[in-house]
Formats: C-alpha cells, sequence, structure tokens
C-alpha cells in the first residue's frame, strides 16, 4: 500500500476552510498551565475536596486525607496556587485552601464534576 502524498490528497477532496483561529497564545499558555497542574492524581483529588467543601479546608485537614507528608501536600497545593486555581488565607500558624472563584467553573467543566 501506498503513502498518499499531498497531491493525491488534493485530487480526491478539495481543502476544507478553517473557520475558527487558534486560542491566542496567552490564553492557550493559562489553560496548558491549569492542565499540567491538574497532571498529578493528589492534586485532581486535592482540588475535588476543596470543591465538594466549599468552605475553606486547613492545610492539615487535606494533610490527612493522603498518606503523604506535610511537605509533599505543600508542593502540591503551591503548583495548584501557581496555576491560579486555588488560593489561601491564614488564620494563626494555619493555612486555609479554597479554589478560586474566577477558576471553579474551569475546574469543574475539566473535572467533569465537583
Amino acid at each position: 500500500m501506498t503513502k498518499p502524498t499531498v497531491e493525491s490528497i488534493q485530487e480526491r477532496a478539495p481543502c476544507c476552510t478553517v473557520t475558527a483561529p487558534p486560542l491566542p497564545e496567552a490564553a492557550a499558555g493559562e489553560r496548558a498551565r491549569r492542565f499540567k497542574a491538574l497532571a498529578d492524581p493528589t492534586r485532581v483529588q486535592i482540588v475535588s475536596v476543596l470543591l465538594r467543601n466549599g468552605d475553606p479546608v486547613c492545610v492539615c485537614d487535606i494533610t490527612a486525607l493522603f498518606p503523604l507528608g506535610q511537605p509533599t501536600v505543600s508542593y502540591h497545593l503551591k503548583v495548584l496556587r501557581d496555576a491560579g486555581l486555588v488560593d489561601c488565607h491564614r488564620r494563626g500558624p494555619w493555612c486555609y485552601y479554597y479554589v478560586r472563584p474566577e477558576a471553579a467553573g474551569w475546574v469543574r467543566a475539566a473535572l467533569g464534576s465537583g
């Protein structure tokens, strides 16, 4: 079987017209950073917990949910913060994490649920 050439393909069917341009580079980069942050099962689970909980969750409670040390959980949370998906506020020595309101819809769509 011979490999089709550009010419043979063009002879068979007229070229289609692209009707939509690609995403602007900045928007594509932002989405790629978000997807990269969610490319780890632990981070997906953390975001899922935060979405379903509603109220901000203390880092100590997040750590208790996973068979990981506190530094590892903190690293995952930092990746999610850097991607703009979660944020936190301090109460005394503790940080309470939540999904950023402006990212919540995107996260729900990306995860297929809360």
